[in-house]
Formats: structure tokens, C-alpha cells, sequence
């Protein structure tokens, strides 16, 4: 898609749409259908960019007032943006099949897009991110985030009985989960999601910081759980390091991301018949693998697999629900059953209250209840596509991925069992902070403007610290 008709598609409409022998329920479908298109994109760049410059018409290639222009502040874009996929979702004709756009789609869409809104302009700094926190305007969106999960959560969606079901399934088509997704299949359209965990020049494993993240049965953390808290593997009759009994005890979806044993340097492992890997942290990712509906040669291969992708669900719509009312402090016990309760339920875990006892791991300054959210998000999204980076901007929080401040973010599993271990380690754990140092610095809440639009346009001025 041409970036430029995309956010000229109001007047594309116009020109075109509007004046075509359609009936006015199907024009404003289409037009629907492109300002949802334009919202996306829009809410991408400002996410990234900032300030940007905001578009609704085809451009003239002589117009140089509008080629070159200053960019539009990001407040009045988002506003811009609201207004889009509010059109999209009023006048996009529902369906039900979940491979095309529909209102279901759409809402779920601005669910997304305002509870970003709200929280990023609840949380932001005028010294890091250029302007300051606007409490009535976070209100505003996290309200419009809330209305947009109500009207979802009151549709016919309902919770998997497998987490992994999402992630690693050859058909979406039967999940009451989705919303919307995008289908692959073996003889025409394939990826390579399993290959990235399994690949034999080696991967990349979750961080001693995420697996601690995990509560643990009883529903404590790991500061407060009555549980064993001994996570060091150890030798299984394959001479492997099982760490079996570690995930027996704790949350269920952490034994349906990892695998039960670890890979490292000198002990590679093999998942169901694919080549011996290793992980960076010693943690397997088995969350997309799907050895029972997929061949060996087609999970371990470049480009082969085929399992579905889901695209909007509705446990993140659970998730965005509760969080956007906690931040609004007006989230009850109700409203917790409701949605990540759900999730706490599949998780083999304790329902979550309105008062949490509070986790001594809470370094975000926020209040118990704000904590057990965020770390509900946290582990049912692990490793999905970039929501976590997202969200530690929109909090506020880009400073948790520095390794200087928070070493255990390049830790990784326990392995002071096993002898003379190839691995640099850290009190026992696997420690790959000589071979990468993550700094954080205030310019990382934006992209740099690039130097070729830059020098294209002069009134196109740089991020700040770039």
C-alpha cells in the first residue's frame, strides 16, 4: 500500500466512493473500511515518530506546502485518529467470518489504539517525551478504550480451553477466541514463526526477569509463595536439565511457552525430532510449536510452517478492559470476574482481587492492583509481536530494558548444577550482559526522523537527542 494514498484515502473516498452508484450503507462500509486503514497507519507513525505530519487528501506533486510541511502535533493527530476508527467502527458492515475486516475487527482495533492513548498520555513526561501528563485526556480514551471491550465482551467470544491453542494451531477457524486472524496453509501460503525458536546457529530465550514474572501456584510471587523456589535444573535420565519440577509448581502457561528442559552451549536440545538448538538464556520456546499436526521437516525448516496467526483475540480485550479501568480507578471485583479472571482460571491460578497483597518486585511505582495487571498482560502476551515493547513506552517504563540498571533482563536460567558449564554465569545463572549491554536513554521513546526526509524537508525538524 502507497503510504501517501493511504492517508489521502478520505478524499480518494470522496472523489470516487461518494461518487459511484453504490448505496449509501455501502459507500460509508468502504469508507469505513479506509479510514480504519488510515487509522492504523497513522497510530503506528505517531507511536514511533511523535509529532507527524497529518494528511487526508491525495497530495499534489506541486503542492510543496503540504510535501513539505512542519509535522502535526501528536495529540491532534490521535485525535484525527479516534475520530477514523470511530467512523469504522459505526459504518463497517459486520460478518462474521474472521478473516476480513468487520466491526468486530474495528473495535477491537480501538481498543488497541485508545488504550495506548490513555495510558501513554497519562504516564508521559514533558522533559522525555515533550509534553506533560494530561489526566482528562488519558480519562477520555481510556473510556472510549473501555465502551469499545464492553461492546466486544458482550458479542459470542469466549476463552480457549488451551493457551497454546492460540499460537501454534493449523486452523484458527473453530476458536471462540478470535476475532480476527490470518489464515496460512501448507500448499500456498507458509512462515517461519517455529524455525526462529529452533534454529541451530541459536536463539534467543526469555529472561530470568520474565520467568520470574510467573506466579506460582498458590498465586504469590516469588518473594511471598509458599511453593518450592528452586529453580536450578537438573539431570534427567536423558541426560538432559530438566526443569520440570520448576514449571510444575508455577502458573500453567509458563510450561506451555517453554520447554521442560533447557538448551545451552554443551547441551543442545531437541524438541520432538527437530535439530538440537540452543537458547541465549537456556530457555526453550516451545509457545508456536505444533509437533503433533506438523512434520519435522516442516517445523525445522526456513519458510515451511503453516500454523494460523491470530491478530486480535478476546483475552487481550480482556486484558485491555481491566487495565483501562484500574488506571481509571474505577475497575471492580465485577469487572475482574469478568475478564482476566478468565485468564487467571486457565492459568491454574487464584482469582485476582481489587486488593492484592503487594509484590516486593514492583518497581514501576504503581499501586498493588495497577502491578498484578500489568504482570497479567505480561505473561499471557509473552513474546507476542512487540507488546511489551509497546508497553513499557506507553507507561513510561522504556528505563526496565537498561541491563547497567536491571541486570536479571540479561540473566538467564539457573544452571549451578551442572558441571563445568560452558556458559558465563551470574550467582548460578546464565549471564549474557559481557556479550550485550542495553542502555537506555531518554531519545529511545522516539524514532529518529530519517536523515533522507529530513534533508527532503527542512521544516522536518529531528526527534530530540538524535
Amino acid at each position: 500500500r502507497d503510504p501517501e494514498m493511504s492517508r489521502g484515502l478520505g478524499d480518494v473516498y470522496k472523489r470516487q466512493v461518494q461518487s459511484s452508484s453504490l448505496d449509501e450503507a455501502t459507500k460509508a462500509h468502504y469508507e469505513g473500511l479506509a479510514r480504519m486503514n488510515r487509522a492504523w497507519e497513522y497510530y503506528q507513525l505517531v507511536r514511533m515518530y511523535g509529532d507527524v505530519q497529518w494528511i487526508d487528501k491525495v497530495i499534489d506533486p506541486a503542492d510543496n506546502e503540504a510535501l513539505y510541511g512542519p509535522r502535526t502535533d501528536r495529540d491532534e493527530v490521535m485525535d484525527h485518529v479516534l475520530a477514523d476508527i470511530n467512523y469504522a467502527c459505526e459504518h463497517i458492515t459486520a460478518n462474521s467470518n474472521r478473516q476480513r475486516f468487520s466491526t468486530d475487527m474495528a473495535y477491537a482495533m480501538k481498543a488497541d489504539i485508545t488504550l495506548y492513548e490513555g495510558t501513554y498520555c497519562k504516564y508521559r513526561t514533558q522533559a522525555e517525551n515533550g509534553k506533560a501528563a494530561d489526566e482528562s485526556r488519558a480519562n477520555k480514551y481510556l473510556q472510549e478504550c473501555v465502551s469499545a471491550c464492553e461492546y466486544l465482551m458482550a458479542k459470542n467470544y469466549s476463552l480457549s480451553n488451551s493457551y497454546k491453542a492460540n499460537y501454534n494451531s493449523v486452523s484458527l477457524a473453530s476458536n471462540p477466541e478470535m476475532i480476527f486472524y490470518k489464515p496460512y496453509a501448507q500448499s500456498s501460503l507458509r512462515h517461519s514463526t517455529i524455525d526462529y525458536t529452533i534454529n541451530t546457529s541459536g536463539t534467543h530465550g526469555i529472561s530470568k526477569d520474565a520467568f520470574d514474572s510467573f506466579l506460582f501456584l498458590d498465586g504469590k510471587p516469588l518473594a511471598t509463595t509458599s511453593k518450592n523456589k528452586d529453580d536450578a535444573a537438573v539431570l534427567d535420565a536423558d541426560k538432559n536439565y530438566s526443569i520440570r519440577e520448576v514449571l510444575a509448581v508455577r502458573d500453567k502457561r509458563l510450561s506451555e511457552i517453554l520447554d521442560p528442559v533447557l538448551s545451552f552451549r554443551g547441551h543442545a536440545y531437541s524438541r520432538a525430532g527437530v535439530a538440537a538448538f540452543t537458547t541465549s538464556t537456556g530457555y526453550g520456546i516451545a509457545k508456536y510449536d505444533n509437533p503433533e499436526e506438523l512434520s519435522v521437516s516442516d517445523r525445522n525448516n526456513i519458510g515451511y510452517q503453516y500454523t494460523d496467526c491470530p491478530l486480535y483475540w478476546i483475552s487481550v480485550i480482556y486484558l485491555n478492559f481491566a487495565e483501562a479501568k484500574a488506571e481509571m480507578g474505577s475497575l471492580t471485583q465485577d469487572d475482574l470476574n469478568n475478564s482476566i479472571n478468565k485468564l487467571q482460571a486457565r492459568a491454574g491460578l487464584p482469582a485476582m482481587t481489587t486488593t492484592p497483597d503487594a509484590d516486593p518486585a514492583n518497581n514501576m511505582g504503581v499501586s498493588n492492583l495497577i502491578w498484578e495487571i500489568r504482570r497479567c498482560r505480561r505473561c499471557e502476551l509473552i513474546m507476542d509481536n512487540w507488546y511489551r515493547y509497546w508497553d513499557l513506552i506507553r507507561w513510561h517504563q522504556l528505563d526496565k530494558l537498561d541491563s547497567t540498571k536491571y541486570p536479571n533482563t540479561m540473566l538467564g536460567a539457573n544452571v549451578s548444577n551442572v558441571p563445568d558449564c560452558e556458559e558465563a554465569t551470574k550467582n548460578g545463572y546464565i549471564d549474557a550482559s559481557d556479550a550485550q549491554i542495553r542502555t537506555y536513554e531518554a531519545k529511545h521513546y522516539f524514532y529518529p526522523i530519517p536523515t533522507t526526509q529530513l534533508t527532503l524537508n527542512k521544516n522536518m525538524k529531528q526527534n530530540p537527542g538524535w
